[in-house]
């Protein structure tokens, strides 16, 4: 019976979920094809694992089937919304990583170094949020790839926005031999730069809703694990079926605010332009 009751319980935070998902919609990603890597199934067991484990926990203590639904979506959401903040972060230095690693560039081909060279030569100083690509990079340029191949590589590895950017550069110098490269690699540098000064600015000001959001649920979920410890007699109504429906309308509302204020937090990342394709040319995203 307990384990009917967390089943439940987990089936309807998983229900929840998806309302969560469906009030913070999803964004279309441009189709690109990095080199396969093998399926790792882990992660989604784990998450699984701990809620299944939050429900039978909060069912057995509780009884209440929907309390076992809301501690199984929070263990799932909770812990996500924590490390989606340093996710940002990562790709806000990724961006810089790139500006740096244009600049780089630029000054070696302003020396009248070839472009293969220079890429080369900036691998082992290259910034260290992406040296693992560019030595990559370098290292198929040495075994003998193409540049404009192994460029296109490079973009779906880095898969940032402001990488695209520097990369259609680069083909476009591979395969035409385009003038002027330095003075655009120079812009593309600045205004990279400039972007991941602006996110970094957003990012500082959506922080504070973001501890807003985790001083919310956190307060919630001490009071409730507080009520239920040391004054259970309080929340005896809500074992009966009234009380479980009451209780399932209050989760509903709560699980939409907190939805609304993760999105509200997320900084927006604008889309790919440049994708991988089966005859690996570029596609420009219309």
């Amino acid at each position: 019976m307990v384990l009917i009751g967390a089943a439940c319980g987990a089936g309807i935070g998983l229900g929840l979920l998806l309302i969560l998902a469906g009030i913070r919609g999803t964004e279309p990603r441009p189709v690109r094809q990095p080199a396969p890597r093998p399926l790792r199934a882990e992660p989604a067991l784990g998450m699984v694992g701990v809620a299944f484990v939050a429900a039978l926990v909060v069912w057995v203590a509780t009884g209440w089937v929907v309390g076992a639904a809301l501690a199984a979506t929070a263990a799932v959401t909770v812990p996500r919304s924590w490390t989606r903040a340093r996710e940002q972060q990562a790709e806000i230095a990724r961006t810089e990583a790139v500006a740096a690693w244009t600049e780089m560039l630029r000054d070696i081909l302003a020396a009248a170094a070839g472009l293969e060279q220079a890429i080369t030569t900036t691998a082992p100083t290259a910034p260290e949020p992406i040296r693992p690509e560019i030595t990559g990079l370098a290292s198929r340029l040495e075994d003998g790839d193409r540049l404009a191949k192994s460029l296109r590589d490079l973009a779906d590895e880095l898969a940032n926005p402001a990488a695209d950017l520097v990369v259609a550069a680069l083909v476009t110098a591979a395969q035409r031999e385009a003038r002027g490269l330095t003075s655009l690699l120079d812009a593309l540098a600045r205004s990279t730069r400039a972007q991941a000064e602006m996110r970094l600015r957003v990012d500082a000001s959506r922080a504070r809703l973001r501890t807003a959001v985790r001083v919310v649920v956190g307060t919630l979920g001490l009071f409730a694990a507080g009520l239920i410890a040391f004054n259970p007699a309080y929340l005896e109504p809500y074992g009966t079926v009234e009380g479980q429906l009451v209780l399932l309308l209050v989760a509903a509302i709560f699980v939409a605010g907190f939805g609304l204020m993760q999105r509200m937090a997320r900084i927006r990342t604008p889309a790919r332009f440049l994708t991988r394709l089966h005859d690996e040319s570029v596609e420009v995203a219309s």
